[in-house]
């Protein structure tokens, strides 16, 4: 049977809507074709108690933004480490990586799908901002089949992803799911929380 390869990364990504829109960055790398990525990146251990963490603090980062809503959509793994600098680092990619006891390592990436809830561009700090490999431009695409098909989404196991599931995303964040989720989710037995009422609930 195949062996069990040891985690050795884990990324938060947000598949962030805005309305009908779905916000991503433009990444633009000199010699290449310009690609979309989701906000997001690694879970830093020292820094983040959960995945969830790193996802708010990512996007504090890279735009300057707080989201809520926050349910798990989706997981992709790949080789660690993925495609040498300048070739859709951003989100990982097939190329394989060795531990040193012969084992393969793999990147986990979490996408989860959320709301916007602010955004102030003036507010951008990180390696990102501060030392910029290339461009990165924020932009906002229709969330529809026609938008995703549009630009370069990547990974491309996204693009499929949102591809087949468009309407299945946007009844993750519908108000009757009752979904608990740290940091950001919907809690449909807490009457305090606005965006917590659930059809037939008191």
């Amino acid at each position: 049977m195949p062996h069990e390869r040891p985690v050795v990364k884990r990324t938060a990504r947000a598949i962030l809507l805005d309305g009908p829109d779905m916000i991503l960055i433009k990444r633009t790398k000199p010699g290449l074709a310009p690609y979309w990525i989701t906000p997001g990146g690694g879970v830093e251990p020292d820094v983040d108690a959960t995945v969830v963490d790193a996802l708010h603090r990512e996007v504090d980062e890279e735009l300057g933004a707080e989201v809520t809503g926050v349910v798990p959509a989706f997981v992709d793994t790949v080789p660690e480490p993925g495609p040498a600098d300048g070739d859709f680092g951003d989100a990982g990619g097939p190329v394989g990586a060795v531990e040193p006891d012969g084992s393969d390592g793999v990147k986990v990436q979490h996408f989860f799908a959320c709301r916007l809830v602010s955004m102030d561009t003036s507010r951008r700090h990180g390696p990102e901002v501060d030392e910029p490999c290339g461009e990165y431009e924020i932009v906002r695409i229709p969330f529809s089949r026609a938008g995703i098909a549009s630009v370069e989404v990547v990974p491309p196991s996204l693009r499929a992803y949102l591809d087949a599931n468009i309407e299945g995303v946007l009844t993750l964040l519908a108000p009757d799911l009752g979904q608990v989720v740290q940091g950001g989710g919907v809690d449909p037995a807490d009457p305090t929380d606005p965006a917590g009422s659930a059809p037939g609930g008191p």
